[in-house]
C-alpha cells in the first residue's frame, strides 16, 4: 500500500480555474476513508476523500486537501471504510433471478434446452422481466455492483427498471433463431431492437445494445444483422463466445475454425464486441482477441457450476485482452449476483487449475472487477476508477466486521476476506442509491413479496406443484 501526501497528490485535483485559497461548492464529499482509486498508478490514499459535483468526480485526494479546497452540500463519513470504484458485473441475465434454483446440477446444453428455454416460453413476459430486474437491482446494489451488462428479452423493460433503480447498464436485446418470448420472428426482433437502440441513445445511465446469443443459436446472417445494428447506432455488441467444448468442436467441424476465428471471418470481431466466457481460446485466438480489442468477461462460478471449463485468464491478460468479471445469470449457472464472490473465485480457480499460487493475484482480480471490467465493456473513459472527470460511481465497504480485521494488504482483503454484505453505501452517478445498507431506489419489501409469488406460478406452470 502506498501512502500519498497531500502535496504529492495535488496533481490529481481538478483546479477548475480558481485560486488555491478559494473553496469550491460541490454536491458531495466522501470523506476520510481508505480510497482505492484503481487509477493508472493504482494509488491508495489513506485518510482520503472524493469530491463529487453532478454525476462526476471533481477531485480525489487527502482529506485535508479536499476539505481545504471544497465545500460539500452533503458529506458522507467514510472513516473505517474502504472507498472503491463501483464493481462492474460484465455478464448476466438479470430477469432470471425469478428462475433462481429452478434446476441445478446439469450440463449447460441440457439446462438450456430441457429446462430454461421451456420455462421461459411458459413464463416470461414484460411484467416478469420488470420484477426480475427489480429483484436483481436490489441484490446487485447490496453487493456493490454499480454497472452491469445484461442479455435477455424485453430489454427495454430491463432498461426502464435499471434506470429507475439508478444503476448503470449495458443492456443487450437477445437475438436468437427461434421464437423468443418477446419477438416471434427475425423481422420483429430487428424492429424491436432498432426501436430500443433509438430510444436510449445518449442516456447517461443506459447503453442499449444488440446481443446475438451465440454462434450455435444464431445464423451467420442473424449475427451480422446484429453487428450492423450495433455499428449503425455506435452501440456495443454482446455475445456468448467459446463457452462450451461442444461449441468449439461443432465450429471446427462446420466452419473449419474456432468460434473466435469464425467471428473474425464473418466480420464481427472488433472493438465493439463484449464476449462472455472465452473458455476455449487458444494462443491464436487470444492474439486475435487482443488485436481486435474485444472485451472478454470471465464467469468463474458459472463455468465451475456447469463444468464448462476454465478460461485461460492469465494467458488472456498476458496477451493484452481486457478481461472483466461476471456472475452470469442467477439461475442454473450461478444462483446469485454477488461479484465479490467472483473476485475471490477467479483468483482461486486460476491458482488450482494452473497449480500455481501466483497464477492470478488479489490485485489482478480486483482490477478485473473495476478498471479492467470497464475496459472489457469499452467504458474505461467513464467508469472503473476514481479519478477526476469520471462518473461518480463508488462504494463504501465496512472495515468494522470480524472478517475485515486486521488488514495488512488492501487488495488481499478485498479479494479474500471482505464480502458483498460488507458494502454499506453505494453512489451511482453522484446519486446515493444505498445508504448504510438501506436501499433508497428499490422497494425491497414489495419486490421480495412479488418474487415469492412468481416462484409459485413458475412451479405450477412446470407441473412442479
Amino acid at each position: 500500500m502506498r501512502k500519498v501526501s497531500g502535496v504529492c497528490f495535488a496533481v490529481m485535483l481538478l483546479w477548475s480555474g480558481s485560486s488555491y485559497a478559494q473553496k469550491q461548492d460541490v454536491d458531495m464529499i466522501v470523506s476520510g476513508g481508505i480510497v482505492v482509486t484503481m487509477d493508472g498508478a493504482r494509488t491508495i490514499v489513506h485518510d482520503g476523500s472524493v469530491a463529487v459535483k453532478g454525476d462526476s468526480i471533481v477531485a480525489v485526494g487527502s482529506r485535508a486537501e479536499i476539505e481545504r479546497r471544497y465545500t460539500g452540500a452533503q458529506v458522507i463519513d467514510a472513516r473505517g471504510r474502504l472507498v472503491l470504484p463501483g464493481f462492474i458485473n460484465g455478464h448476466t441475465h438479470v430477469p432470471m433471478t425469478l428462475f433462481r434454483g429452478l434446476h441445478d446440477d446439469v450440463t449447460l446444453n441440457d439446462w438450456l434446452y430441457k429446462y430454461i428455454f421451456p420455462a421461459e416460453a411458459k413464463n416470461v413476459n414484460e411484467e416478469f422481466v420488470r420484477w426480475g430486474t427489480k429483484l436483481a437491482a436490489a441484490e446487485q446494489i447490496r453487493a456493490g455492483v454499480t454497472t452491469f451488462a445484461d442479455m435477455y428479452y424485453f430489454e427495454d423493460a430491463v432498461a426502464e427498471e435499471t434506470k429507475a433503480a439508478g444503476m448503470r447498464g449495458v443492456l443487450g436485446e437477445t437475438f436468437i433463431d427461434f421464437p423468443a418470448p418477446d419477438n416471434k420472428s427475425n423481422a420483429e426482433m430487428m424492429a424491436y431492437t432498432e426501436k430500443f437502440l433509438k430510444k436510449w441513445q445518449g442516456d447517461p445511465l443506459i447503453h442499449a445494445a444488440p446481443a446475438p446469443h451465440s454462434i450455435y443459436t444464431c445464423s451467420k446472417k442473424t449475427i451480422q444483422d446484429a453487428a450492423e445494428l450495433a455499428k449503425k447506432y455506435h452501440a456495443p455488441l454482446l455475445m456468448h463466445l467459446s463457452e462450451m467444448k461442444k461449441e468449439w468442436e461443432d465450429s471446427e467441424k462446420a466452419n473449419g475454425m474456432s468460434p473466435v476465428q469464425y467471428l473474425e471471418k464473418i466480420g464481427v470481431l472488433g472493438p465493439d464486441l463484449v464476449a462472455a466466457h472465452c473458455i476455449f481460446v487458444d494462443e491464436a485466438d487470444r492474439k486475435l482477441l487482443a488485436e481486435r480489442q474485444v472485451g472478454c468477461v470471465h464467469n468463474p462460478s458459472s463455468n465451475m457450476m456447469i463444468a464448462s471449463g476454465v478460461s485461460p485468464v492469465p494467458e488472456m491478460r498476458a496477451a493484452g485482452v481486457a478481461v472483466g468479471l461476471g456472475t452470469d445469470g442467477p439461475a442454473g449457472s450461478n444462483n446469485d449476483l454477488d461479484l465479490m464472490e467472483e473476485i475471490d473465485l477467479a483468483a482461486k480457480l486460476a491458482k488450482i487449475s494452473k497449480m500455481d499460487p501466483l497464477a492470478l493475484n488479489a490485485k489482478a482480480v480486483v482490477e478485473m472487477a473495476t478498471i479492467d471490467g470497464a475496459r472489457a465493456l469499452h467504458m474505461e473513459k467513464e467508469i472503473g476508477s476514481l479519478e477526476a472527470g469520471k462518473k461518480a460511481d463508488l462504494i463504501l465497504i465496512s472495515l468494522n466486521e470480524p472478517n475485515a480485521v486486521p488488514m495488512y494488504d488492501v487488495y488481499a482483503q478485498i479479494a479474500y476476506s471482505l464480502k458483498g454484505s460488507d458494502v454499506e453505501t453505494v453512489v451511482i452517478g453522484g446519486r446515493v442509491v444505498m445508504r448504510e445498507r438501506k436501499l433508497l431506489t428499490v422497494d425491497e419489501a414489495a419486490v421480495l413479496e412479488k418474487a415469492r409469488e412468481y416462484g409459485k406460478s413458475v412451479r405450477v406452470s412446470l407441473g412442479m406443484e
